[in-house]
């Protein structure tokens, strides 16, 4: 693919696959996973972090940090101020001034809360933090998020893990449309045609762990998902033909006239 590289809170990137590190069956597989996608940007959740030694913890330890960069979520907060607490401990650990700000208080459904993602994301911002926000595919909130200062917004296709695909790709496009920050999704894929369809409505990224992780063969399925990444950012670009009620023959019929 020809150089499409894109900004998130001034630092540019090539890849527009984000890669979580959890789930995986063993530490070689998660690495060559990641090296398979081609990402960038590896997410982890803060809570499953040795935060006193964070050079020799599980997760990390088997990833170069110089070649990724960190992006460690709140998974598990309820509140805000839960959720803002762990970043700060993230950050004085050295792990990262990025955080995915995440915050569920239902445990059955795990959609975010919109309110106290949006106060969270007021604090961590005033705080210098880069901070992306998981947050529910209404337009409303996105943007309200963007006017407080997020870096990125990452509404979700469908519930995290459940890899039903795009539930509402209008709403997706509407985001795209309001935003001017980059539009992440993030949660609900399931496979590279959930992928290219994201894409293909002109979102910035995807942000992914369970389908390739959870995949009978997660070195192969990060490829594909790298893969339908630039297909379905080509097809962005490229501009699809509009969609018409009717066929039209692709020759005219004064082609098939013979003298």
């Amino acid at each position: 693919m020809s150089r499409d590289n894109w900004q998130v809170g001034g630092q540019e990137l090539s890849s527009r696959l984000f890669l979580g590190t959890g789930l995986f069956p063993d530490p070689y597989v998660q690495m060559e996973a990641i090296k398979a996608s081609g990402t960038e940007v590896l997410t982890f959740a803060i809570r499953r972090i040795h935060l006193d030694s964070v050079e020799d913890d599980s997760i990390l330890q088997h990833v170069e940090p110089q070649k990724y960069i960190y992006l460690p979520n709140t998974s598990g907060a309820t509140t805000a101020d839960e959720a803002v607490r762990i970043a700060r401990l993230a950050r004085a650990s050295g792990l990262s001034d990025w955080v995915k700000v995440e915050i569920s208080a239902n445990k059955r459904t795990l959609l975010p809360d919109p309110i106290e993602t949006l106060k969270a994301t007021e604090i961590l911002v005033k705080e210098g933090f880069t901070v992306l926000p998981y947050i529910s595919d209404d337009p409303v909130i996105c943007k309200k998020l963007e006017e407080a200062g997020a870096a990125a917004v990452m509404p979700g296709a469908a519930p995290i893990g459940t890899g039903l695909g795009i539930l509402n790709p209008y709403h997706l496009g509407l985001i795209v449309e309001e935003l001017s920050v980059p539009v992440i999704v993030d949660a609900g894929l399931g496979t590279a045609s959930d992928v290219a369809l994201a894409m293909e409505l002109g979102v910035s990224g995807i942000l992914m762990n369970t389908p390739v992780a959870k995949a009978k063969d997660p070195v192969m399925m990060a490829r594909s998902m790298r893969l339908a990444v630039e297909a379905g950012r080509l097809a962005y670009l490229s501009g699809r033909i509009p969609k018409k009620k009717y066929a039209s023959a692709s020759s005219g019929l004064e082609s098939l006239v013979i003298e």
